[in-house]
């Protein structure tokens, strides 16, 4: 990173935190590689080679539900079977007895920083929750023997407990990951058109492209505090922040917001609009490319006038690799998995 003459970040929080955390970059100023060195003074944050261009949503899958000329239609057969195909197999698990229930909806990796399992505990805690609306989720696989991976077979096995455990029978669908993204975009606007939501209750989540995904398409959207969605959303106006790590309050931001809807059904349509004017304010790939060729520019014009070329930093690191840091770096152990 000091090596560069500059660096493009997605959000501020990757790069300096906020008040309560340290960033990504920011714990790079003070460190320690253990059998290789310490590093006291690693990189300055708050230099300007530093600066946010946060990406977007590619608008020819994902766009607004109200844009019915454009919508996939022919793809809504498959979306049902989805989401209410009552067969039980490797692809979907669980059914959903009320269809005219609002879907709260999530979609990500099945791994614990994700915290897919979490969101579905906190429904399945939650009766007010449970009573106004159903709850469908897309992570990994529904069958351990289709995973290799140790954290997901582990969160697999707690999904199964979890549905056992609060009986989420007919509340609850688990679709197995999907990699259609055409499909996807469309899911969010099915789900928009049910007066769904969608809900990324990630431990922590560094951008949150799912996030930008689900707004772009319309649907009232629920994201971690903790990471890049706290700057892409404002609470109250665009959408909600809720904390994963209080699970109970964010359940009861679910629930205040169904009633509001349900005492006011426009309300909905008010922080979907906010979402899209948030998007199109800041997370377009045309915001994207333009303040990128911007930065381009201007680092290239300061670069030629200032004739910056890190000459010396670039001669100290090759000088640090070759001498030191290389021969340090093979008297360190491999890391062995342990053998169960």
């Amino acid at each position: 990173m000091n090596n560069a003459d500059f660096i493009i970040t997605s959000t501020y929080q990757e790069i300096a935190g906020s008040k309560n955390t340290v960033g990504q970059y920011e714990s790079h100023t003070a460190f320690t590689m253990p059998g290789l060195y310490r590093v006291v003074h690693g990189i300055d944050v708050f230099d300007p080679k530093f600066n946010i261009v946060s990406p977007g949503a590619d608008m020819s899958i994902y766009f607004p539900y109200t844009e019915k000329e454009k919508r996939l239609t022919s793809l809504h057969g498959s979306i049902e079977n989805l989401l209410f195909d009552p067969e039980q197999n490797d692809e979907h698990l669980g059914w959903l007895d009320d269809r005219s229930k609002p879907i709260i909806f999530s979609m990500a990796r099945l791994d614990r920083v994700k915290n897919i399992t979490g969101l579905v505990e906190m429904f399945g805690k939650c009766a007010r929750l449970r009573e106004m609306a159903n709850l469908v989720v897309v992570a990994g696989y529904n069958d351990v023997k289709r995973s290799s991976d140790r954290e997901e077979i582990q969160e697999i096995e707690k999904m199964h407990e979890l549905i056992k455990t609060y009986n989420l029978f007919g509340q609850f669908r688990w679709i197995s990951a999907q990699t259609n993204r055409a499909r996807n975009g469309e899911l969010y606007r099915y789900i928009a058109d049910t007066q769904g939501v969608f809900v990324q209750p990630a431990f922590y989540e560094a951008f949150g492209l799912t996030v930008v995904e689900a707004m772009t398409c319309g649907l009232p959207t629920f994201a971690t505090l903790h990471g890049g969605p706290a700057e892409i959303i404002e609470h109250g106006i665009s959408g909600f922040h809720i904390d994963p790590y209080h699970p109970d309050q964010a359940a009861s931001v679910l629930v205040d917001f169904f009633e509001k809807c349900k005492k006011d059904p426009g309300y909905w349509t008010v922080i979907s609009d906010g979402g899209l004017r948030r998007i199109y304010e800041r997370y377009t790939w045309k915001i994207y490319s333009e303040r990128l060729l911007t930065l381009a520019g201007v680092y290239s014009f300061w670069k030629y006038v200032s004739k910056l070329e890190r000459r010396e930093t670039r001669r100290y690191l090759e000088m640090f690799y070759i001498l030191k840091f290389r021969d340090l770096a093979k008297s360190v152990p491999l890391a062995v998995d342990d053998v169960q």
